[in-house]
């Protein structure tokens, strides 16, 4: 498959487009994502060769980089507040390969006044391909509309 947008496969059942994402992960994405469980959010991206390290696996900093935005897009799901990644430990299970969806899935564990925990994990190909845990530092109240989307 080649890199292009127009190869790539319709998004799993389910997915939209999402809308609202900074520059880095437009730079990478789209991203994709599936909010029928308001409590573990879903989000997903097609592997593209771009995304490859030199063994033609997804590089561990793409699968890094979507699993804070899958769990960052739970804390502020669950608490409506928009929150700063404090703290990210990823543990890479397996190999996630181009030309498959990866799809992550988050949720938050503790919730306090200034700071949320919390967890998720990646899919690739029926495969278990990474394991997040997070601490996330939640940003003063204010409209989400006026805030960037994780």
């Amino acid at each position: 498959m080649s890199d292009g947008e127009d190869q790539r496969p319709a998004p799993p059942a389910g997915f939209l487009e999402a809308p609202n994402r900074g520059p880095f992960m437009l730079h990478n994405g789209p991203m994709f994502q599936n909010l029928e469980d308001p409590v573990a959010p879903k989000q997903a991206f097609f592997a593209l060769q771009r995304h490859a390290n030199t063994m033609g696996l997804v590089h561990g900093g793409m699968l890094s980089a979507f699993m804070d935005t899958v769990l960052a897009q739970a804390v502020q799901k669950v608490t409506l507040r928009a929150g700063v990644t404090v703290h990210l430990s990823v543990d890479y299970l397996d190999a996630a390969r181009p030309d498959h969806w990866v799809i992550g899935e988050g949720r938050v564990t503790r919730e306090t006044r200034d700071v949320v925990f919390a967890e998720g994990d990646a899919w690739c190909g029926g495969r278990h391909v990474a394991r997040a845990t997070g601490l996330f530092k939640m940003m003063r109240r204010r409209p989400l509309d006026d805030a960037v989307t994780p």
